[in-house]
């Protein structure tokens, strides 16, 4: 399921001491000294956007009309002056992007040939044959023209009849490949390396070098995630937001290295430490991995390494030599008896070992020789049971890593959530874990070192020869396998970390894409013992009708039952919400019964279990005393619980992501990580559904893309001074919404126009003649000496996902098919884009259009799906029930529907109504039993969806369900 930062504010910050895993706090074999080498996180700031050094075409002189001169006019003072929409300008700036050429230097773009239209340009043009061919393919993007920048920002424009030499000779491209990187792929960093960052990337995320190259620019442009995935498909390949995300936390982990590596070597240039060969090793690094390895004798407070104390003795000329130049060495003119390392000879021989080792340990070649081979080689990773925890441990904590008290396995095929619970184990001091790496590799690697790599440039005498072989040696068993060790541990915990989050984020979005259960009035339950059941009756508008608290299991049962049946008929309730906390199970039974025995008649009452997660801390907090000022907390969380039901995304993002609970070892991970990403999500799925500004509220309005809490705050407090909002325009109006901010947010802002039709006729007919609207539609008198403002008049296109830059090319396409923007969603309107679409087809119709086929299909979309259309629509709701299930009751090979909890990596948890959740492990879950109606995001299923499942095994001692999965419903 692809990932749907806001931009994520993922600006992972370095890891404390005590995020770290425990075996990257261990430090060498046979080198106490040396520093510890861990791997942390940590982003460094934006860097400054590098400036764009564009030739200017001349403009061929043509003569005009008075009336175009002065349209032309226009356009050129809106390009200049209107900031807020320079979206299709930069659209065209990053999709014309050449990579960089490594042919002959290229002409200048005024010297630049016209190309046949029926010429496709590569998009590397240095490649081999194999990449060019794959170039030639078409992409899912279409081409871009030259006018398209012009007419879409001004209505006007399109009627312009520009001379062919105006255009941007950008139609070299038919088949719908962009043109990449108009100044070349290369991208100019606030701190330079040795490798390219564009490549870098590429590599690390498996994502077409211009795709990469666009998403750097358009991060350095503050665009938000959400903003991207939906406007600017074309510059992105169409990637999805998951994959933008881990781009995006990609390239600030990139960043991150390159500005470490320089802070080392500004610091180490300061103290007369800094030589060219380690400058070269620095800005070589890619890795945090890897510049710790480099830098780690060089930290301040590290005692220095042997290999730098054999140095300050003087050796060093003498290991260079026995490389170099061993005829002339002699080790026994570097004995200084009074000297403590160069005593005797074989202390001079163990310091040259000792500096011979470090130069193989930290050379490039070599080391990527050894990752080379291991690759090649069954390297395993083995946990075993700890003697010290299987003496004083607790045997509940032991057992619960069983599975790993004997334990090995390839470090390929290792899964994700296996890593992660040896990692626990080892933190708790439970498990042993170690890498295993086969002799064969350390012998291979020795042989190669000697007698190829650091073979002497002249006859060695047999006892340098013996020293050589020592260094090798002492090289890879000191140095370089605890490097590999902590680098494989290192990476597979950063995977599964990785993937953990992502987990987390897919079932986030699940859970807060839930299908809302509008115009129902709803009861909600928080069960309770000793302080009873709170209950709250709240409207199918989410107001609060009555609270109450009930005490169902102190003997007072039959009592409370008669309070609730005349709260529900009072308030015309048949629908109950029971939180899955404290008493649940028992709240559920007592429901139940009283269902079956059709207590509530006439009313037919049906309930359903939610889960509680995050309500209790959220009753507590702030945000609920100020939307609930005058009810106890205890009461909130009942209001809460059904509010999840009616609208789970409004009622979810009040709390913090984290506290909803349905990810795995999300305490394990890096909680910085963990809260942007998750961030990020409730900023997509806020955004995607999109918010109605006039009755949203804030905590709601502020994960819109491009809005924060000062931003949100703003426009609740200008809604409440002059009245809702007609149009998306108004909203240049509130403070602090600028340009940057207009272009991000205003896609997702939905306006209802039924009711801003009737606000608008009220307000004339309020008026009269004693007064005008003003351009804020509030009431104002009317001055004699100054002109009053127009009323706003209401956009139809501002109930749809359509972004205001694309409307002038929205009322082009109405215009094409004969549509009025007041017919949007309804029928009409579907017939009459089909019976353009089947004549000339999407890409036909794009290319007529001077537009690409992304934006034409959203404006598609937008003019046809039926007002009010909500994405959630295509997801699950909850499962209501009449009655119950014990564990008991289950049997082998029952077949039962249930509702997904949680998704982990080794399997699924579903509710089947017994009080305890099976599982279906991972293995079960196959593409065949998924449902192929359903837009999938992924091979797996996310918590709400509900299936059919068959009961495999029932252990009722240890209360654990094994299901096998029939469908998905």
């Amino acid at each position: 399921m692809p990932s749907l930062p806001r931009r994520v504010k993922s600006e992972a910050k370095a890891r404390t001491s005590e995020e770290l895993p425990s075996f990257l706090n261990s430090s060498s074999e046979s080198e106490e000294e040396e520093e510890e080498w861990k791997p942390k996180r940590k982003v460094t700031s934006r860097p400054r956007l590098p400036k764009r050094n564009e030739a200017k075409t001349e403009k061929a002189a043509v003569p005009r009309s008075p009336v175009a001169k002065k349209m032309v006019k226009k356009v050129a003072i809106k390009e200049e002056m209107d900031v807020s929409l320079p979206i299709e300008d930069n659209r065209m700036r990053l999709l014309n992007i050449k990579e960089e050429d490594t042919s002959p230097k290229p002409k200048s773009l005024n010297e630049n040939p016209k190309v046949p239209k029926n010429m496709k340009i590569n998009s590397f043009q240095g490649k081999n044959k194999t990449s060019l061919e794959i170039d030639e393919k078409p992409s899912t993007s279409v081409p871009v023209v030259a006018n398209q920048v012009k007419q879409e920002k001004c209505e006007e424009a399109f009627a312009i009849d520009e001379p062919p030499s105006k255009k941007i000779k950008l139609n070299a491209s038919p088949e719908g490949k962009p043109v990449k990187n108009l100044g070349g792929n290369k991208i100019k960093e606030e701190f330079e390396m040795n490798w390219d960052i564009v490549q870098a990337l590429s590599e690390i995320t498996n994502v077409e070098p211009w795709v990469c190259a666009n998403l750097i620019r358009l991060f350095q442009e503050e665009n938000t995630i959400p903003f991207i995935a939906r406007y600017r498909k074309e510059l992105i390949n169409n990637l999805e937001a998951d994959a933008l995300r881990e781009v995006q936390q990609t390239l600030e982990e990139l960043r991150t290295v390159a500005k470490k590596a320089h802070t080392m070597m500004q610091k180490l240039k300061k103290e007369g430490k800094l030589s060219s060969c380690l400058s070269t090793s620095l800005l070589n690094c890619r890795t945090l991995e890897e510049l710790d390895h480099v830098s780690a004798p060089f930290k301040t407070g590290s005692k220095g390494t042997k290999a730098q104390r054999a140095k300050q003795l003087g050796l060093e000329p003498a290991a260079l030599s026995l490389l170099q130049n061993p005829v002339e060495l002699n080790l026994f003119s570097y004995i200084r008896p009074n000297t403590k390392g160069l005593a005797n000879i074989q202390e001079v021989e163990a310091g040259v070992q000792h500096i011979l080792a470090d130069i193989f340990a930290k050379d490039k070649d070599t080391l990527d020789f050894i990752r080379k081979l291991c690759q090649q080689k069954y390297i395993s990773i083995q946990s075993t049971l700890a003697k010290v925890s299987s003496k004083n441990g607790n045997e509940k904590d032991i057992d619960k890593f069983q599975l790993y008290h004997e334990f090995s396995c390839h470090i390929k095929n290792i899964q994700h959530h296996q890593i992660l619970a040896i990692n626990r184990g080892e933190n708790l001091k439970i498990l042993t874990v170690k890498v295993n790496i086969p002799d064969g590799v350390k012998n291979e690697f020795c042989w190669w070192c000697v007698n190829e790599r650091w073979r002497p440039k002249q006859f060695l005498k047999p006892e340098f020869m013996r020293i050589l072989r020592n260094s090798v040696e002492d090289a890879y068993k000191r140095l370089i396998h605890p490097l590999l060790c902590r680098e494989f541990r290192s990476k597979l915990t950063s995977d599964a970390e990785k993937e953990s989050v992502m987990m987390f984020g897919r079932n986030l979005r699940q859970l807060l894409l839930t299908n809302p259960v509008r115009g129902r009035t709803l009861m909600g339950v928080d069960p309770g013992y000793k302080h009873g059941c709170k209950l709250a009756i709240i409207s199918p508008t989410s107001q609060i009708l009555h609270t109450d608290v009930v005490y169902l299991h102190s003997g007072q049962g039959f009592r409370e039952a008669e309070k609730i049946k005349r709260l529900l008929l009072q308030f015309n309730c048949s629908t109950v919400v029971i939180g899955n906390g404290t008493a649940c199970r028992e709240t559920e039974a007592y429901f139940a019964d009283l269902i079956m025995k059709k207590y509530f008649a006439p009313l037919d009452v049906v309930y359903c279990i939610v889960s509680e997660a995050g309500a209790s801390i959220y009753s507590v907090s702030p945000e609920a005393a100020k939307e609930m000022p005058d009810l106890d907390p205890n009461l909130r969380s009942a209001v809460s619980i059904a509010r999840r039901v009616q609208d789970p995304l409004a009622e979810l993002v009040k709390i913090e992501p984290k506290h909803i609970g349905v990810g795995m070892y999300q305490h394990d991970v890096s909680q910085t990580l963990l809260k942007a990403a998750l961030d990020s999500v409730v900023e997509e799925c806020v955004s995607f559904v999109g918010v109605d500004i006039n009755i949203c509220s804030e905590i709601l309005l502020r994960h819109i893309a491009g809005l924060n809490a000062n931003r949100a705050k703003n426009i609740i407090e200008w809604r409440e001074k002059n009245g809702p909002f007609i149009n998306r325009e108004q909203l240049k109006e509130v403070k602090g919404l600028g340009p940057k901010t207009f272009q991000q947010c205003a896609g997702f802002i939905r306006f209802n126009q039924e009711y801003i039709k009737t606000f608008c006729s009220s307000k004339k007919t309020e008026l009269g003649s004693s007064g005008v609207l003003t351009k804020a539609g509030v009431l104002g008198k009317k001055k004699s000496k100054t002109t009053p403002c127009a009323l706003p008049l209401p956009n139809p296109l501002d109930q749809t996902c359509i972004h205001p830059e694309s409307y002038n090319l929205a009322m082009r396409f109405l215009s094409l098919i004969g549509g009025n923007a007041n017919d949007i969603g309804k029928s009409d309107m579907q017939q009459k884009v089909n019976a353009v679409i089947q004549k000339e087809g999407l890409e036909g119709t794009a290319k007529s259009l001077n537009t690409t086929v992304h934006t034409l299909q959203l404006i598609i979309d937008g003019l046809t799906q039926p007002e009010g259309y909500d994405i959630r629509t295509d997801f699950d709701k909850p499962d209501f029930k009449r009655s119950i299930v014990c564990l008991e009751d289950l049997s082998v090979g029952a077949v039962l529907t249930g509702k997904v909890e949680n998704a982990t990596q080794f399997g699924v948890f579903v509710d089947i109504g017994v009080g305890r959740a099976g599982l279906i492990p991972a293995r079960n879950i196959t593409e065949a039993k998924l449902s192929k109606v359903k837009k999938r995001r992924s091979l797996g299923l996310g918590p709400g969806e509900r299936v059919e499942v068959k009961v495999l095994k029932v252990d009722i001692p240890r209360l654990r369900i094994t299901l096998d999965l029939i469908r998905v419903l």
